[in-house]
């Protein structure tokens, strides 16, 4: 996971002469791997500052500020809100390069935080079962020397180049502890093709959007993706943060806004887009709160299914 922003850091002649600070806004306890990594492999050479992702959004701005880091990592959800905080005025930082983590990065939320640095924003996808996707300052490249990743199917099948996985099997050449041998996990990922900028042999991967078991499933056998909920709320910056509960007939939607929002009209946006999809007579409520609840990792789950029968 070093060797990535350590070889980026090397080869981009505009970061010469600058000190790599990270700044880590991420799960404050180690059994996540988040905070883990950074108990472990923080140094003098490359200080990893940890600071945990459920304090408030104050402390957290006073301690970047404090700080000054030169790349900034956070979990996905609470990058756009740092950036609404920069562009407002109160956080005044000037980072070399944003890393996204631990969640999926939705295309608004990237477009957010690179208008408020105009830096290179990268995607570290992971998991702890044993990948660790790096920045090259270009793109995000597959551990391919570390594990064999293989984007699959629903039947299993593999998936060729620029088709978006409905799950993925991982084998870990790395853990003697605990080997895993096509791990299965229900990631979306989408490899792309051709040969990247920056001369890597690895793989490159465009940014995961989600996960398979992320769809809610209906009765009469309608499916539908998450992006019908994301499209539409995506499209209101003054939306900061959301989560998507399902119901029988819709979904209950909580979001965090920095502006007056027209709750109803996006509500009925979302209902179109549902029946649209094949859902009959769609109910969609969207409540404004000030914060919404994280699980014990520091993640948000955003789309949060009806438990299954």
């Amino acid at each position: 996971m070093m060797r990535f922003p350590y070889r980026d850091w090397a080869s981009d002649p505009a970061l010469t002469g600058v000190e790599r600070v990270a700044a880590v806004v991420a799960a404050s306890k180690p059994a996540h791997v988040s905070a883990a990594f950074r108990h472990t492999f923080s140094t003098s050479r490359t200080p990893e500052h940890l600071i945990p992702v459920t304090q408030p959004t104050g402390q957290i701005v006073a301690a970047l500020n404090r700080l000054q880091p030169t790349e900034l990592i956070g979990f996905s959800s609470v990058l756009p809100r740092l950036a609404r905080e920069a562009q407002a005025g109160r956080l005044r930082i000037a980072p070399r390069r944003v890393m996204a983590i631990s969640e999926p990065l939705f295309p608004e939320a990237r477009a957010a935080i690179q208008q408020a640095w105009d830096v290179p924003v990268g995607n570290r996808y992971g998991m702890s079962e044993g990948v660790f996707a790096g920045f090259c300052g270009h793109a995000s490249h597959l551990p391919d020397d570390l594990c064999l990743f293989e984007p699959v199917d629903q039947a299993g099948r593999p998936v060729p180049d620029g088709v978006r996985s409905q799950r993925v099997y991982v084998t870990n050449l790395y853990n003697l502890a605990l080997p895993l041998i096509r791990f299965e996990v229900t990631d979306e990922v989408t490899v792309v093709g051709g040969t990247c900028a920056c001369g890597s042999a690895f793989r490159r991967i465009a940014d995961p959007q989600g996960r398979l078991n992320d769809t809610f499933a209906y009765p009469g056998g309608v499916s539908i993706h998450p992006h019908i909920f994301r499209s539409s709320l995506g499209q209101h910056r003054q939306i900061i943060e959301y989560q998507v509960q399902q119901t029988q007939r819709g979904g209950e939607i909580r979001v965090v806004t920095d502006a007056p929002l027209d709750a109803a009209g996006v509500a009925m946006m979302i209902e179109r887009a549902l029946a649209a999809a094949g859902l009959e007579q769609p109910e969609v409520t969207i409540t404004q709160v000030a914060v919404l609840d994280r699980q014990t990792s520091g993640k948000l789950k955003r789309f949060i299914p009806l438990p299954s029968r």
